[in-house]
């Protein structure tokens, strides 16, 4: 796990490696940290409830404006290259790799009219990439906010989430929803991030998991299958297109009691088995969402596992996001003595969230070891999330 010793290492070794690059001191050093859902999968696009976390693993990012106009970019984990752009010359598609999510949010900062220049940026990140903990959201994240204290433009934590995503949407061109970006910038430690993605309403929610003895063990799985990207925007064009034959703006609209007569009815209209399994998941997974909130609040936390666990049930088998792997880590944490797991992210691979023990930690993250090694796979990643801060300026 990430200490506040490891942080600040890691905050020192950026600020010295952009000096080494760009022969100057940076003008500061700011930091997002990727995330970890705790519920709420594939409900953001769908305008309903998240409940993320911020993960001590950050996106550190040492920063100095330039008056010329010129966009640098460097990556302790890219090739080694300085990519080099034109900021005026910014256009969606444009920028391939890594460095389209950093040059993403000086477009879209620059298209919503706010007066970003150009910059020497050198990123270090240690946020698993591909291991559905956004990475790329982080990326995204720490240039707005430094973009956002370089340039005063005065926006807020939401606001600088909208853009990143928009950054990501348009110019990345992956069609996300806010909530990555939305925990980046706005999750504080000790909470869960309570977010109602229609309007952006939020709320942290106390999540004392060593008061309660308890620990979030992310295991990744260090996979993640080619399909995912085409899959997810179908997964989305799917449930548009759902709502739409329901009449509804989103199908957070459809409340649980009438989830029934909403699937008998678009039986009616000819939708397939498919299409109204990803409107059960959506409509049960925002009001597992809201069980989790009303758990927490009420200071009962070993309770949330089970729901964490049918969450999984519903990714795998109605919204059919899941893997073997996936699906094998969430059976083995559980045979082990968790408390509940299921699959985070977009899914096809990636992460497990496990909900555990103090002192089941160790021997469930052996089980799950010990079942990949049986099944062939790779040997998985396990760290303990607890839950950090949002985006903000270290120096």
């Amino acid at each position: 796990m990430t200490t506040a010793a490891t942080a600040a290492t890691h905050a020192e070794r950026t600020a010295k490696d952009f000096t080494v690059h760009y022969g100057a001191d940076p003008d500061g050093l700011w930091a997002a940290p990727g995330r970890v859902n705790l519920i709420g999968e594939h409900t953001d696009y769908n305008d309903g409830f998240v409940l993320p976390v911020a993960l001590p693993h950050a996106a550190v990012a040492a920063v100095r404006r330039r008056d010329d106009g010129v966009l640098r970019l460097h990556s302790a984990q890219g090739d080694g290259a300085v990519v080099t752009l034109d900021v005026a010359g910014l256009t969606p598609g444009g920028v391939q790799g890594w460095a389209a999510y950093p040059a993403g949010v000086v477009w879209a900062l620059r298209e919503a009219g706010h007066p970003v220049g150009g910059a020497d940026v050198h990123i270090d990140s240690d946020v698993p990439t591909g291991a559905g903990l956004s990475s790329s959201a982080a990326l995204e994240c720490v240039v707005a906010v430094a973009c956002n204290d370089l340039w005063q433009l005065g926006l807020g934590a939401a606001q600088l989430a909208v853009l990143a995503q928009r950054a990501e949407n348009a110019f990345v061109g992956v069609p996300c929803g806010v909530m990555d970006q939305m925990a980046s910038t706005c999750c504080a430690a000790g909470g869960a991030l309570f977010l109602d993605t229609r309007d952006l309403s939020q709320r942290q929610v106390p999540l004392d998991l060593a008061g309660a003895g308890l620990r979030l063990l992310v295991l990744d799985t260090r996979v993640k299958h080619d399909l995912a990207d085409g899959a997810y925007a179908e997964r989305r064009a799917g449930c548009e297109r759902a709502a739409e034959l329901l009449g509804v703006r989103a199908l957070r609209d459809v409340p649980q009691s009438l989830l029934p007569q909403a699937l008998e009815r678009l039986e009616q209209l000819g939708a397939d088995a498919e299409l109204r399994a990803l409107v059960r998941h959506v409509v049960t997974e925002d009001a597992r969402v809201e069980q989790v909130v009303a758990l927490l609040d009420g200071g009962d936390l070993r309770a949330v596992g089970p729901v964490l666990t049918a969450g999984h049930a519903s990714l795998r088998d109605d919204f059919r996001v899941s893997c073997v792997e996936t699906d094998l880590a969430v059976a083995a944490a559980v045979e082990a003595g968790a408390l509940g797991a299921r699959m985070t992210g977009g899914g096809f691979g990636g992460s497990v969230v496990a909900l555990v023990a103090d002192d089941g930690t160790e021997r469930v993250a052996a089980a799950v070891a010990d079942a990949f090694a049986a099944a062939g796979y790779g040997a998985p990643r396990a760290f303990t999330a607890v839950p950090g801060d949002g985006a903000r300026r270290l120096a």
